[in-house]
């Protein structure tokens, strides 16, 4: 099965994102881009992969331990951009601008929390972000990119987090469907 470690976005969120991706698509229909839809928005903190069954287990007792010493926090979005950049863009995503700090501090802990079981640390630096869409070819990108350069400084709301996810994805032709496994709350979100 496909394993990835998130966290959540409120609706409020997902609605904003939503409409910034509506926006995006009305300005550029022709663009070849695979939008995602809001109810599949989420922030990834780690993209596992392949995961036999039989370490399920082992995963959500390894986050659990990382949600056990961590605190909640609050987070904003806002901004848009591409990944790796507007000469040959692969991803469309709004930017985390708030909370910085103690979500690389997260990510980091779920990096080490997974390295033992067999999943190496990510290489690139860690970007908080939530993916808009996946731009599949250039077809039509250059109205899209002036679009997303307009978009750098709106904002999509504030949120606290309380928890991580452990998902499960299941591909789709229609797109990724994703199942939660393990929900697990953050030290001060059980007391």
């Amino acid at each position: 099965m496909r394993c990835f470690v998130a966290i959540d976005l409120p609706d409020d969120v997902r609605g904003a994102l939503g409409a910034a991706g509506d926006d995006l698509r009305g300005v550029a229909p022709r663009a070849d881009v695979r939008w995602v839809a809001p109810a599949s928005m989420h922030l990834t903190l780690k993209f596992l992969g392949q995961v036999p069954e039989d370490r399920v287990a082992a995963i959500r007792s390894s986050l659990a331990a990382v949600a056990a010493t961590t605190r909640p926090m609050t987070l904003a979005c806002a901004g848009l951009g591409v990944f790796p950049g507007p000469s040959r863009p692969r991803v469309i995503w709004a930017g985390i601008t708030d909370g910085l700090r103690d979500l690389g501090s997260l990510a980091a802990a779920v990096e080490r929390a997974v390295e033992p079981l067999g999943y190496a640390p990510e290489r690139r630096p860690f970007r908080g972000h939530v993916t808009l869409g996946r731009v599949r070819s250039p077809r039509g990108f250059g109205r899209l990119a002036r679009a997303i350069e307009g978009g750098k400084r709106t904002g999509y709301g504030t949120w606290k987090v309380s928890h991580v996810v452990l998902y499960q994805s299941h591909l789709r032709s229609t797109g990724s469907v994703y199942e939660p496994l393990a929900t697990l709350s953050l030290a001060a979100s059980v007391a």
